[in-house]
């Protein structure tokens, strides 16, 4: 066991973990934090996404180990209010069905608009890629996402 201090949304908080242990895990049985989801396990489907230094990063399979100093934003750090312009567009398009990918889809769709925020439906597209949504309301995704783009 290592002792890591971790920057997680804006705050500090120490952790006693092995060095393998993936950010995922820490994140959710270690701090609370159950609102990045676990899936795959195998950095496949994009549930467990959060911004490492403000870009996507799937977390079940990044070590905490390998975290450092970097800054960490989960689902739950994007907005305490739940007013990012990604949430928003979200509930405008009525988006989420089994909410299941959710978190990961905003995460994803937060990092890109950040570092583009005017991207082509292409763009969109490509960078939405990594996720897998298993209701299949890609459409309303991509709408979302460029409504957020619109309104941001």
């Amino acid at each position: 066991m290592a002792n890591y201090s971790l920057k997680i949304n804006g705050e500090t908080f120490n952790v006693d973990v092995e060095e393998d242990t993936p950010l995922l895990w820490v994140l959710r049985d270690h701090l609370g934090l159950v609102g990045t989801k676990y899936s795959c396990g195998i950095a496949q489907c994009g549930a467990c996404t959060v911004h490492l230094n403000g870009e996507a990063t799937f977390s079940c399979t990044l070590p905490v180990s390998s975290v450092g100093s970097d800054e960490v934003t989960t689902i739950e750090g994007l907005s305490k209010e739940g007013d990012h312009p990604v949430q928003k567009a979200w509930n405008e398009v009525d988006v989420a069905q089994c909410g299941y990918c959710q978190a990961g889809q905003i995460m994803t769709a937060s990092a890109l608009l950040k570092k583009n925020p005017s991207p082509s439906m292409a763009e969109i597209e490509d960078a939405m890629n990594r996720n897998l949504c298993r209701c299949g309301t890609y459409h309303k995704i991509r709408e979302a996402v460029a409504l957020a783009a619109k309104t941001k």
